[in-house]
């Protein structure tokens, strides 16, 4: 949820449906596949090496349309990575996760309540359904996990939510910063669990990270650490 879109609704007009990019840097290509999903339009990704092993970024609705990507490509999902909890984010989870059995990356913080009844926002969405046997990792800021050729670092960013995280794939330098942070603007923090102050301690560490590092947010277009920290106010604060 951005501080810049409606609270409702999200238009995007520069993501197409089931856009395809390959960012090929060091020794392993990753091939992005953004499919827009749901009533407050998040960006959904299925990221995939040469192996055909897939990683599902927020499966926020819209299980149908993933899984024909999925199964169109023959893919083997291989983990589900959350950014955060929130239910635009995580409501295609369960359905996918039925057919795609997999591990699901979500920070504790965020788990205590993201298949709760406080996890809803009628009559867009309703609590999110929780994956039977579910499987989850307890990540944590600084692990560096491998999965099936795929390489990511975690950099837990809360503020937008206790226990928001990104998703670092240094050797390709791409960043997958859900709702933390967006072209032009960052994550609400006046919803439960937000907290403005926090969430500009994590900003920092975004910051801090190389020019050239490709954002895929949660919401809206691709950017840039170089674009954002000349153009994000949250980011260059006041002139």
């Amino acid at each position: 949820m951005n501080l810049s879109f409606s609270n409702v609704l999200l238009r995007i007009t520069d993501n197409v449906l089931n856009n395809a990019t390959h960012v090929n840097r060091k020794d392993t290509i990753l091939n992005i596949q953004n499919i827009v999903v749901g009533a407050f339009e998040v960006n959904c990704f299925i990221v995939t090496s040469a192996r055909q092993h897939a990683l599902i970024i927020d499966p926020g609705s819209d299980a149908v349309n993933i899984d024909q990507i999925i199964s169109s490509k023959k893919l083997m999902v291989s983990g589900y990575l959350l950014t955060h909890g929130h239910m635009d984010h995580i409501s295609g989870l369960s359905e996918l996760h039925a057919k795609h059995p997999a591990p699901v990356y979500l920070h504790q913080a965020d788990l205590e309540w993201a298949f709760t009844e406080d996890n809803a926002m009628p009559p867009f969405y309703p609590p999110p359904d929780k994956p039977t046997q579910m499987h989850t990792i307890d990540i944590e800021d600084g692990q560096v996990h491998s999965v099936d050729g795929l390489e990511f670092t975690i950099i837990t960013t809360p503020g937008h939510t206790p226990g928001g995280v990104c998703y670092h794939f240094i050797g390709q330098k791409t960043l997958f910063s859900g709702d933390t942070l967006f072209a032009g603007s960052v994550g609400r923090t006046d919803i439960n669990g937000g907290n403005s102050k926090i969430l500009a301690e994590s900003l920092t560490k975004l910051v801090s990270l190389p020019d050239d590092t490709i954002i895929y947010p949660g919401h809206g277009a691709k950017t840039t650490i170089s674009v954002e920290k000349r153009n994000n106010y949250f980011l260059r604060g006041p002139s």
